[in-house]
């Protein structure tokens, strides 16, 4: 027995989200789109004299003699000269582009050696069957550390690894994806997710203040928490609610040459010795990284610090090039681990590995090139600042600006994720309206960033926009030949209603009730 088709207002619903995700261009040309709307309705917005009066206090650096916000149209002379001088610049220039590239050199050479998979296989193959479960997911959230490594490795060999203790292979698919996927913003480590969105937010920060500016860790503490929550409900959901469902697997509906002996081969001797000192490495890394930072006279420590302010004051330097530290801890215990293992050989074999990383960027690239134009061009007008003024004193006048603002902020992001899958792309086009937004009516863009995350996440799992929905789908496939991309999202629907109330909840209980930071040196409030 396998899951059964839902033909009743679920299904009809699915297939209208499908629909209409359908009828979207592609993120790229969604971009371009953006970018010639902004060009046009800025001068027709400009002919109107378009403005609002501007909340920032008198003195502040940008702001008018008259207090006002006014459109600035860029279909005129001195704003085509602008576009055209400032076209590279504004590309060169994007916050997230440099931190991702340097990310990813080091995320690269550990996929080429082959570390990354055996840390992978190691946690996952080693657990007892009572916490299999449990693991698959918790390894599916560390994954996202290595990019795309869980969509490729783990989400197939969740299957096989639940087939293999006689459980149905797409519950373990699911569980995988559901860590994977679902939990994509949470990890217990920093990964090339951090500093891309807080390069974004950074940027439409700049509307409101030019002085504020959020750490790439800005949400570590709360994704660090995270971790464990969506581990835990994604292992309800899985074990009381989607395997109960599908039942008994039935062999004869999957692929006649499956077989997860091959998948599930124990690690050699040869990869356990080099996780051994890849681990070894990474303890020594730490201890240097701890020594630059934790005395006084560390040189990752701010000189100019007053004494006495807080550790993460004093610590600025080390925080802000925390990019560094993720492009050594991966580097080097990644040839410390292929040396070992014979993947790497020479230096030839390391610059292999960060030219494959590269590779793969190429449509992040020309992404981030149409992105960036946008965001400038919305600055440049000013429309994203007299949306967000608005729309603060629109909330204002409604009474809707306490905390309950998340949950309704949380929500329109699960749906535009619906439509839009790429974490990066949606938020691109929802941090210059909503960041200035909120941090209006007083909340921090860290806390603002933070509730975005938990949005962009937890629907991930039931787009079929998702980049590697189609992937996952392939990989379904081989267990269930039937199988219909509506029963799979189907299949993932509980694990996304669940995730999004629980950390909704979650976020909450964090941030109001127990006022907890969401990351080094990250307030809560925020006050011009």
């Amino acid at each position: 027995m396998t899951t059964k088709k839902n033909n009743g207002i679920f299904s009809r619903f699915l297939k209208t989200v499908e629909t209409l995700g359908n009828i979207l261009p592609h993120p790229v040309t969604l971009f371009a789109i953006f970018c010639a709307l902004v060009i046009i309705s800025s001068q027709i917005f400009e002919f109107f004299e378009l403005s609002v009066l501007d909340p920032r206090p008198v003195g502040t650096k940008g702001r008018n003699p008259d207090g006002m916000i006014k459109a600035v149209g860029l279909l005129n002379g001195e704003g085509i000269r602008k576009i055209f001088l400032n076209l590279v610049k504004n590309f060169a220039n994007f916050a997230p582009l440099g931190t991702v590239l340097v990310a990813m050199l080091a995320v690269g050479v550990a996929e080429y050696s082959g570390l990354l998979t055996a840390f992978i296989r190691r946690i996952v193959l080693k657990a007892p069957d009572k916490l299999v479960t449990f693991i698959v997911v918790l390894a599916g959230i560390i994954s996202n550390t290595a990019s795309e490594l869980g969509y490729v490795v783990l989400i197939p060999l969740g299957g096989y690894i639940f087939l293999s203790k006689g459980r149905h292979p797409i519950a373990g698919m699911a569980a995988a994806f559901a860590g994977v996927s679902g939990g994509y913003s949470a990890n217990l480590f920093v990964g090339t997710l951090d500093p891309l969105l807080a390069g974004i937010t950074n940027e439409s920060v700049k509307l409101i203040s030019n002085n504020y500016e959020v750490s790439d860790i800005c949400n570590y503490y709360f994704m660090a928490g995270s971790t464990f929550l969506i581990a835990f409900i994604a292992t309800i959901v899985t074990e009381k609610i989607v395997e109960p469902n599908l039942g008994k697997y039935d062999s004869s509906l999957g692929d006649d040459d499956i077989d997860s002996t091959e998948a599930l081969k124990p690690l050699s001797k040869k990869e356990l010795k080099g996780l051994k000192w890849a681990i070894v490495t990474i303890a020594i890394l730490a201890v240097v990284a701890a020594l630059t930072v934790i005395p006084e006279n560390g040189v990752l420590r701010d000189p100019n610090a007053a004494s006495g302010t807080n550790f993460v004051k004093q610590a600025r330097p080390f925080f802000k090039g925390i990019i560094a530290w993720i492009f050594i801890f991966f580097m080097i215990p990644s040839i410390v681990f292929g040396k070992i293992t014979g993947s790497i050989k020479n230096d030839k074999d390391v610059i292999q590995g960060m030219t494959q990383a590269m590779e793969r960027l190429g449509l992040y690239l020309v992404l981030v090139f149409f992105a960036a134009q946008f965001i400038a061009f919305f600055n440049w007008t000013n429309l994203g600042a007299i949306f967000a003024v608005s729309g603060a004193n629109l909330l204002t006048g409604l009474g809707v600006t306490g905390p309950s603002v998340f949950f309704l902020f949380i929500i329109l992001c699960c749906f535009v994720n619906l439509m839009l899958g790429s974490a990066s792309a949606q938020w691109a086009v929802t941090a210059p309206i909503f960041v200035p937004m909120l941090m209006l009516l007083g909340y921090s863009p860290e806390i603002i960033q933070a509730a975005y995350r938990i949005g962009d996440s937890s629907t991930n799992i039931i787009t079929p926009m998702m980049s590697y929905f189609g992937l996952i789908f392939s990989f379904a496939l081989k267990f269930d030949k039937k199988l219909g991309i509506g029963t799979l999202i189907s299949t993932m629907l509980p694990y996304s209603l669940a995730f999004v109330i629980t950390w909704s909840l979650f976020f909450y209980l964090w941030v109001f009730i127990l006022g907890l930071p969401v990351g080094p040196g990250a307030p809560t409030y925020f006050s011009l």
